[in-house]
């Protein structure tokens, strides 16, 4: 080898070794990779709070979204989510007071079920998971649910009945879901449910699935 060449390979060796463990630097000394790292976690950390404000702000509207999907699609059949008054109360009830009404050759299972929704910090659960019933006969059911946070909570419960052609035959005479639940600051209770259901369902429907959707309300300032 030359000592031309040789002094070209011994600074070409020498400016790689300087190379090697040395990151590219900006002006200010800082390391690029470093910044650009940086850069990246910051727009991470600005996309989940965007994540979060929407999850948050759906929450609110899931109310009627759920109630417009159940009714265009039909799963899950829609309940009155209104109290029994007047005629229809009466009617109702004097048919399950007479023993004629009460198919008593058959037994429904009635199961209840709970989802709680994001944006609300409640804890639900039913004191029953289900209950045998004959078709006619007034039953009653109750839900327990605490408020989590430390502050107070409106929620709304939005109810459903699985298979959806039970559902016309499923009456609520009294449900806390005819109205909207305030609980205070780590506050537990328990919401009623009186029901019946109509001897003229389906004798090939042996369970019902009723579902309660619970939502954290939307209350207007004041």
């Amino acid at each position: 080898m030359s000592y031309a060449l040789y002094k070209r390979v011994g600074k070409a060796g020498r400016r790689y070794r300087r190379g090697v463990g040395s990151p590219a630097r900006s002006r200010d000394g800082e390391p690029i990779q470093a910044i650009a790292a940086s850069a990246a976690n910051r727009r991470l950390v600005k996309k989940l709070l965007l994540v979060i404000a929407l999850a948050f702000g759906f929450g609110f509207a899931l109310v009627p979204l759920y109630d417009s999907f159940c009714r265009l699609t039909g799963i899950n059949g829609k309940t009155a989510n209104t109290p029994l008054v007047g005629q229809a109360r009466a009617e109702v009830l004097a048919n399950s007071s007479a023993l004629s009404q009460v198919d008593r050759q058959r037994i429904v299972t009635v199961e209840f079920t709970d989802t709680v929704m994001p944006g609300l910090p409640w804890e639900v659960h039913p004191l029953t998971a289900h209950v045998d019933l004959h078709p006619g006969e007034i039953q009653q059911a109750r839900f327990v649910v605490h408020n989590r946070s430390d502050q107070p909570i409106v929620g709304q419960a939005v109810p459903s009945v699985s298979p959806g052609q039970a559902a016309s035959h499923f009456n609520k005479l009294e449900c806390f879901c005819f109205r909207q639940q305030t609980l205070a600051p780590g506050e537990r209770k328990e919401l009623p449910l009186t029901f019946i259901v109509d001897p003229k369902l389906d004798r090939d429907i042996r369970t019902i699935t009723l579902a309660y959707a619970f939502f954290r309300a939307q209350v207007p300032a004041p």
